[in-house]
């Protein structure tokens, strides 16, 4: 395939923006193309069979758009269907699990290790199986944060009411004596102010982003197919109204997000 073409990424909804700005952070000669699944947001309450067949629907669309990689930028879909889409797909497929995971045992000095994300991405267990696979002496304290997801998109990033809920999710968590907290859901880091706050800067947090943005940029060089000149373009699509996903978007990414394109389901 052609290095010109794209890098696609999907997520249930926005919160894989976080990914995308650190993809053209470190590539910016690369255009991509972002899949959010707003209409059926979010993923992380849903079953098993409803989250792959999502999955797979993003991706055969990316496919449409000639991409030369998939990045599944939902930590859901990275727990559910990354196994399935890399057997399936006929180009490289990256998640964000495996990334965080290595990201976070560089961290690390005490080998206990948070991870907080969506119901679904919890019950899965796949950030433990994957740290537990990279360092079987690691300790691993897991929970599910479900209310994250919903202050992020309303815009309430730093205000009472999230520095309860944070208190109220993470209190465990301090009597863990855990050094080092996976943010294990792309929409996690935009409350990395009241997080932080809240665990104390002894606690280091883990953003999967950066650490998946190094993953991508090695496959290219890997397998030749970085794009050599140019700057790139990023081009957004949205199963539902556009309006708040521009909106909201521009949380995670200023003024580029400036436009997107509505698809039928």
């Amino acid at each position: 395939m052609p290095s010109s073409d794209p890098i696609g990424l999907f997520d249930s909804g926005i919160g894989g923006l976080t990914v995308l700005h650190e993809i053209i952070a470190k590539l910016p000669r690369e255009n991509t193309v972002y899949l959010g699944d707003t209409a059926r947001s979010p993923y992380g309450t849903k079953s098993v069979e409803t989250v792959l067949r999502y999955s797979f629907e993003n991706a055969e669309f990316l496919l449409q758009k000639r991409v030369k990689l998939v990045v599944v930028a939902c930590n859901t879909s990275t727990a559910v269907a990354l196994r399935p889409l890399q057997t399936e797909l006929s180009v490289p497929v990256i998640g964000v699990i495996e990334p965080g995971a290595r990201g976070a045992l560089k961290k690390t000095r005490n080998k206990r290790i948070g991870v907080i994300g969506t119901e679904a991405t919890i019950q899965s267990g796949a950030y433990t199986e994957a740290l537990k696979r990279l360092d079987r002496s690691v300790e691993v304290y897991s929970r599910a944060c479900p209310l994250f997801v919903p202050l992020v998109e309303e815009g309430w990033l730093d205000n009472e009411v999230v520095d309860r809920t944070v208190e109220s999710y993470l209190a465990g968590f301090k009597r863990s004596g855990i050094d080092t907290l996976i943010l294990g859901c792309t929409h996690y880091p935009l409350l990395k102010k009241a997080i932080r706050r809240f665990m104390g800067r002894a606690v280091r947090l883990v953003d999967s982003a950066e650490e998946t943005a190094e993953e991508v940029s090695r496959l290219l060089t890997e397998k030749s197919l970085e794009r050599e000149r140019g700057k790139g373009a990023a081009s957004f699509f949205v199963t539902d109204v556009p309006d708040r996903f521009i909106k909201v978007g521009r949380r995670f990414m200023g003024e580029r997000v400036d436009s997107a394109v509505r698809i039928e389901r």
